[in-house]
């Protein structure tokens, strides 16, 4: 498997979708439609109707969310991921994240990407790009730039593989974690055998 250093780095383009500050998880998908159903497909025609009823219908494949503080706070609620990627939002571009949206955003396989994109306009072109080491925002013909946070390598790789559970079903375990050798590390500073 090719990590993002081997390659010339990835590019994601879309469409900015701009939301502001504090964009909690019942906003991102009401948690009475989770009732019926917690299928991506399904919740998809409810994405942010409590902000805007009509904002689902106008999502096109690969969009790109872009927020300000604080995306994803409010409940641990997972469907708030799926829900943005059973929409065909790829990526979410924000200041900052909730802690549990982030986890459940790399469990699942949606990219986020830290940076203040705050000036970004509804409907704008907009390219992600990132390196090993770096992560920006091209604007429109790419002559606006926007630097962000580099996006950490086992975020790419578990999103390449669709999350977590798909990568462990593929490997059988996590991404650089050997465990013969941590064993025999701990067993040569202990001063015996790896058992």
């Amino acid at each position: 498997m090719m990590a993002l250093g081997e390659s010339a780095g990835e590019t994601l383009q879309g469409r900015a979708r701009v939301l502001g500050d504090d964009v909690n998880t019942d906003y991102i998908i009401s948690s009475s439609r989770k009732k019926n159903s917690v299928d991506p497909d399904v919740l998809r025609h409810y994405l942010f109707e409590d902000l805007d009823p009509s904002f689902a219908a106008t999502v096109r494949d690969g969009d790109i969310l872009v927020a300000g503080q604080n995306f994803g706070c409010g409940s641990a609620m997972e469907v708030a991921v799926t829900t943005v990627l059973g929409a065909g939002i790829k990526a979410v571009v924000a200041r900052s994240f909730a802690r549990t949206y982030w986890r459940n955003a790399i469990n699942n396989g949606l990219l986020l990407v830290t940076g203040d994109a705050r000036d970004l306009r509804e409907g704008e072109s907009l390219r992600i790009r990132m390196t090993r080491d770096r992560a920006w925002l091209e604007v429109g013909d790419g002559q606006r730039r926007i630097e962000c946070e580099a996006v950490p390598e086992i975020v790419h790789l578990l999103r390449r593989e669709g999350g977590l559970i798909p990568y462990l079903k593929r490997h059988r375990r996590l991404p650089g974690f050997d465990g013969d050798a941590q064993r025999a590390d701990a067993a040569a500073r202990a001063g015996g055998a790896p058992t």
